[in-house]
């Protein structure tokens, strides 16, 4: 599959593609032409060129892939206006060019040992392309750290790292994670969002940094980020097993996140009691325009504080599921979720079951891969290394504690050609687990959903862990 070729005849589709928007636009007047046309035009003629010029590089993919997709809808319109003949020709080379990105996408990544290899096809390009819009629209809307917070990284990471390895939780990082006081009393309200009637619960994280921590002031100034926020989902009974679900990146909200983790299924067909938490920085505990603004933009010491915080955290709200009577309690986490699920099964031993899903599992690794090109390239030219944001990110990391879950009752399931999480990251895991079962689907990150393998993984590990019949 791994594929490194110059002038690639698949980059004319999105080149023919973006000159037929822009012929488009430039005869249709202000508003076809404008308004509808520049933007697939601009992405597809860009990408299309820099790909049969410069093969390679993640973005060009990532942006033919927005292209295509923001193109079939804004074809529409051309129906009327410039006639049914032009419309479906938009559609249809729009369309063409999504999936091209798709192809191009996953031929241009190397295999990784020990993961099966993608099978070309049509669904796997479209998968593929949907993870690849997917980050062209979170890369032109990251934040960036600019000036003087560009010296301060540097310098907190470096200050943390010796810190640190002074304090023993570079050897022994589980000793990094303070035991937090049980959860008594949380504030607890009816709410509703589509289709779901849940409980609110949110109470007062309490959490802290450690005294001299670089970032420990800057961290308890984020206001909103001091409330901690589950949604439940349960039935009468809350002896019953529970299932505590740990969403990704941005997600935090409840319309969202029952989305992901369905009460439907989960709670209504195997009779789970769901408890949903919500990560710090996230949905009602964001800071920035965007839910999880802050915690993978390449502040290093905010996204150690952030873990740490989830930990404590998701550890207080399972002391709260105990105190109602709750004995089998099992987690699963989708990718961000899936890295939380991953820590948090290090640190508490009395989960039945755990369940990491396409799961992050490096966030410096990722950072490097997916981050802002000029950003990295300046802290770098400061002195800022991955080796020292690894050091310092160790204290947090799953693959510096050993799982407590039993292994037969260990899971997971990762995506042969995610683009998000690269498959290296979740075989890593999974040697880390002791190579427990795990299930690969032919498929991109955020289409899990779309493969059966995939449920019945996660229904059989309820059932052997006795959560469900």
């Amino acid at each position: 599959m791994f594929e490194q070729t110059r002038y690639a005849r698949i980059a004319w589709i999105p080149i023919v593609s973006g000159l037929s928007w822009l012929w488009c636009a430039s005869h249709e007047g202000l508003v076809v032409g404008f308004l509808f046309s520049s933007v697939p035009g601009c992405l597809l003629l860009a990408s299309g060129v820099s790909t049969l010029l410069w093969p390679g590089d993640l973005r060009i993919a990532q942006f033919t892939a927005l292209g295509g997709l923001v193109g079939v809808p804004l074809a529409l319109p051309a129906f009327l206006t410039v006639g049914v003949g032009t419309g479906a020709l938009l559609v249809l080379l729009s369309a063409a060019s999504y999936v091209a990105a798709g192809a191009i996408s996953v031929r241009q990544e190397p295999h990784t040992d020990e993961v099966p290899t993608p099978h070309p096809s049509l669904r796997l390009d479209a998968e593929v392309a949907l993870d690849d819009a997917l980050l062209a629209t979170m890369g032109v809307t990251m934040p960036i750290l600019a000036g003087e917070d560009r010296r301060r990284l540097m310098n907190e990471v470096q200050s943390a790292r010796d810190l640190f390895e002074a304090r023993g939780w570079l050897e022994k990082p589980i000793s990094y994670h303070a035991t937090p006081p049980p959860l008594a009393s949380p504030h607890i309200r009816r709410a509703h969002t589509f289709r779901v009637d849940f409980e609110h619960l949110s109470f007062e994280s309490q959490y802290e940094p450690h005294d001299g921590e670089p970032g420990r002031e800057r961290w308890l100034g984020y206001r909103p980020n001091r409330t901690a926020h589950a949604w439940v989902a349960r039935h009468a009974d809350a002896t019953r097993p529970w299932l505590m679900c740990i969403h990704g990146y941005q997600m935090g909200s409840p319309l969202i996140d029952f989305g992901a983790f369905p009460p439907d299924w989960l709670r209504d067909r195997l009779g789970l009691n769901l408890v949903l938490p919500v990560l710090p920085l996230h949905g009602p505990r964001k800071i920035g325009r965007r839910s999880g603004d802050g915690f993978l933009s390449g502040d290093v010491l905010d996204s150690v504080h952030a873990e740490a915080q989830a930990m404590w955290d998701l550890r207080r709200i399972l002391s709260w599921v105990r105190a109602q009577g709750g004995t089998k309690i099992g987690v699963f986490g989708l990718s961000l979720g899936g890295y939380n699920t991953a820590l948090l099964s290090g640190l508490d031993g009395g989960l039945a079951c755990s369940i990491p899903g396409i799961p992050a599992i490096d966030f410096t690794h990722l950072f490097w891969r997916h981050g802002p090109p000029l950003e990295i390239r300046y802290i770098e030219h400061l002195g800022m290394s991955r080796d020292a944001s690894s050091d310092v990110m160790q204290v947090v990391s799953p693959l510096s504690l050993r799982p407590q879950v039993p292994h037969a009752h260990r899971a997971i399931f990762g995506a042969v050609a995610d683009r998000l999480v690269p498959a290296e990251q979740v075989r890593d895991l999974w040697r880390h687990w002791d190579r427990p079962r795990i299930v690969w689907y032919q498929g991109g990150h955020v289409t899990f959903r779309w493969h059966s393998a995939v449920r019945e993984l996660i229904e059989s590990t309820f059932a052997g862990a006795g959560l469900t019949r």
